[in-house]
């Protein structure tokens, strides 16, 4: 039933909100300053208080990756994530969750292991699924960024990858929208490559598969800032973090709305989505049926 369009609708993104890392940014220790994330608990609650006050509701609520600062196996994990847990379950029950695994949550360089560790906690680390006509791909984004002590995770995932976009063509949907952790770029395709993006071979092979296929847009986080831009029509999108922030940008959300042509987004502070909730323009969008 969800192969099919009907109508406009919208969804949210969030990122990283990376319990325990405004602390250990704060005291410039990243590997063990990470032993209080009550700031996070406060801004994640904040962001699922104002997604559940929305209306017409969000067809659901995606988290693009680094869920938790503390790597896999890590003194202060459990209980990062246990916390996270806890505020979310507070999301209405309608608005379902969607996760994606960042190198904080499988690790810099990830394992079997630690790959079998998120999928038990949070659900597969790449994965499909539809929504009005609309094909969404959630990729294990860690394994594009160092796959060396796990290869063959990394082809099983590219294997599948070409699966389902042979399964998107035949469908004839009417967008197909990626979700990873890393973006492929920041600003330009051409890019050198660093910490924030991908390797520029990887990501020259990805952006042409994915203009091949036809994808509309890539929506990730990790630079715990606002950039983004185009290769060949595909939309590289990163949004800002719910949590610790490393430029300029608010702790907040993007919302994402998908019209027959286009999908439109917006980047929003917490603040403003609390308190104004949708603006007018984008409810007009959603309200031509």
């Amino acid at each position: 039933d969800e192969c099919q369009w009907k109508g406009p609708f919208y969804f949210i993104q969030g990122a990283d909100p990376q319990f325990g890392l405004m602390k250990a940014w704060t005291h410039g220790d990243t590997s063990n300053g990470d032993d209080e994330w009550g700031e996070e608990i406060k801004l994640t609650e904040q962001a699922v208080q104002a997604i559940n006050k929305l209306n017409p509701k969000p067809k659901f609520f995606v988290l693009c990756g680094d869920l938790v600062h503390g790597m896999p196996g890590t003194r202060w994990r459990k209980n990062q994530e246990q916390d996270l847990k806890n505020v979310l379950k507070s999301t209405d029950q309608d608005i379902p969750l969607v996760f994606v695994s960042g190198n904080h949550d499988v690790g810099n360089t990830p394992t079997r292991e630690t790959i079998d560790d998120y999928c038990k906690n949070w659900g597969d680390d790449y994965y499909s699924f539809w929504v009005g006509g609309v094909f969404f791909l959630v990729l294990n984004s860690q394994l594009y960024f160092d796959s060396s002590k796990c290869p063959e995770l990394k082809q099983a995932q590219d294997v599948w990858l070409d699966e389902q976009l042979a399964v998107a063509e035949k469908q004839k949907c009417k967008h197909i929208i990626v979700f990873q952790h890393i973006p492929l770029f920041l600003k330009k395709p051409d890019e050198d490559h660093d910490y924030f993006n991908l390797d520029n071979s990887v990501r020259q092979e990805m952006m042409e598969k994915f203009h091949k296929a036809g994808i509309k847009a890539v929506f990730s986080g990790h630079y715990h800032r606002n950039a983004g831009g185009s290769y060949k029509g595909l939309d590289m999108v990163v949004s800002s973090a719910i949590g610790c922030q490393l430029g300029q940008d608010t702790h907040g959300l993007r919302v994402v709305v998908v019209t027959e042509e286009n999908v439109v987004h917006k980047y929003y502070s917490l603040n403003e989505l609390s308190s104004q909730g949708l603006e007018k323009e984008l409810l007009d969008v959603l309200a031509k049926q």
